[in-house]
């Protein structure tokens, strides 16, 4: 149980830090702070957002959905000028090639930005936290309420993915690109990827970019400090404030942050995301394992426990990921995408 926290813990770590460093790019790019002095000022900048939430949590939930709309609206009207391959998108998505240097490590990375393992306890927590009938129906009810929210979220985030990898895509391997979009495109990062909006934004592509990515960093920051309170409590009895669980991950994921930071500068950072991401992508089984283990137990779950069907089809890729983990490439990219 101790192991288990503990590794949940480093999930809720890893997926702060390119919160962090992501917030800082946005005030490099608002402001031209060095990324650094970004990731000092991320400390007190989520704080200061959690204070807001007592004058209205849904307005301040909205307002953070809007900027991030904004973002995604902007990649799709994006895609629809750059309009890439419609049939090799589709093959893409149906048959994935990898290519390219770090190729696969990137991949893993952005499995493990997308499924990020804390957000299931999250998700399990909120599900708790709704007033539910105590009946079989009523859990029933519940429990395709919650299948229809997180599937309907997934596939948004899954669309949204396919618009910015195919618009960076497109864009990169496109003609008339000029010297510096060259430059940008040999090592995309997100401090200097708001070229990719120019078509839809033109000048201002830099400054709706960086609210977004601010906002976005934000958001992902709030969930982050939730689905760690709601991990201390639910392995060790621990209820803490939330200021005080959010000061104290903050902590932790500022550090490599600014060293490498300093050290690296803005490349370093971007590949500490990677890292970061990666290490969500190896935290996934731990967190899911146990997941389908207490749902696909009778004791436990009773008449709403996974169906066999359900069983069968989730297990053998967790079998997969589990051989993934253990293999000695994990080294190698850890590797490839470290500061040099």
């Amino acid at each position: 149980m101790i192991c288990l926290w503990l590794l949940a813990e480093v999930a809720v770590i890893a997926a702060d830090i390119p919160e962090v460093i992501g917030t800082a790019f946005a005030f490099y790019l608002l402001f031209r702070i060095p990324v650094w002095i970004g990731v000092l000022i991320t400390g007190s900048s989520t704080l200061l957002l959690l204070g807001l939430q007592r004058y209205g949590v849904r307005k301040l939930e909205f307002l953070i959905s809007m900027l991030v709309f904004v973002m995604a609206a902007c990649f799709f009207g994006e895609l629809s000028i750059v309009k890439p391959p419609a049939k090799e998108v589709l093959k893409g998505l149906f048959i994935p090639k990898l290519k390219g240097n770090g190729a696969t490590g990137d991949a893993i990375a952005l499995l493990g930005a997308l499924v990020m393992p804390h957000n299931l306890f999250l998700h399990s927590a909120l599900v708790l936290s709704r007033k539910t009938p105590s009946s079989v129906r009523g859990i029933k009810d519940a429990c395709g309420f919650f299948l229809y929210e997180s599937g309907f979220a997934l596939f948004v985030a899954l669309l949204i993915n396919i618009a910015v990898i195919s618009v960076s895509g497109t864009v990169c391997f496109g003609e008339n690109l000029s010297a510096e979009d060259i430059d940008k495109c040999s090592d995309l990062s997100l401090d200097n990827s708001s070229f990719l909006l120019k078509n839809v934004l033109g000048r201002s592509s830099s400054i709706v970019y960086g609210v977004a990515l601010l906002a976005s960093g934000q958001s992902s920051t709030i969930t982050g400090t939730y689905a760690g309170q709601y991990i201390m409590q639910g392995f060790l009895d621990i209820k803490m404030k939330t200021w005080l669980r959010n000061l104290m991950t903050r902590c932790i994921a500022i550090a490599p942050s600014l060293v490498v930071s300093i050290i690296g500068g803005s490349n370093g950072a971007g590949r500490l995301i990677i890292i970061a991401s990666m290490i969500l992508s190896f935290e996934l089984p731990f967190a899911l394992i146990p997941l389908l283990k207490f749902s696909s137990s009778s004791s436990k779950m009773g008449p709403h426990k996974n169906s066999i069907y359900v069983s069968n089809r989730y297990f053998p890729s967790l079998h997969v990921a589990c051989f993934w983990t253990r293999t000695s490439r994990v080294c190698s990219f850890m590797h490839d995408h470290a500061p040099q």
